[in-house]
């Protein structure tokens, strides 16, 4: 049977960021987070993630993100190897897993501990993500 989508949420697309994405095929149409009753799905153009909402260790709404290191693809950061979906410099939800998973590759050899999507309500997807 199929996962029932519970939300899905929109990422919040700054004026700046619009072009960069588009580059690498990230547009409103092609960038969505959806939370169903079992799992945690974001779609970022080519990128995917997907992962059990039992893998869900915590989140935390963060902001101020440096444009240069955000604007255009899914970002891999250095420091925690954690991945970056970001449209905006704003304001997003970071979420962290149990268990890394896989995301801005496609082999899953590099698998990350965390994620930050910056969907336009990051309290409203914080909360989905606690039911």
């Amino acid at each position: 049977m199929a996962p029932v989508v519970t939300r899905e949420f929109e990422f919040a697309f700054e004026g700046r960021y619009r072009l960069p994405a588009l580059a690498f095929g990230v547009t409103p149409a092609t960038a969505k987070v959806l939370v169903t009753d079992t799992e945690l799905l974001v779609r970022f153009g080519p990128w995917r993630l997907r992962t059990s909402l039992a893998n869900i260790s915590g989140t935390e709404v963060s902001g101020d993100y440096a444009w240069y290191r955000t604007a255009g693809p899914a970002h891999l950061s250095l420091t925690d190897r954690g991945v970056t979906f970001a449209t905006n410099s704003h304001r997003g939800l970071c979420v962290s897993f149990v268990e890394p998973v896989r995301a801005i590759e496609p082999t899953g050899a590099l698998r990350h501990p965390g994620a930050t999507m910056t969907v336009a309500d990051p309290e409203a997807l914080a909360e989905a993500l606690r039911r």
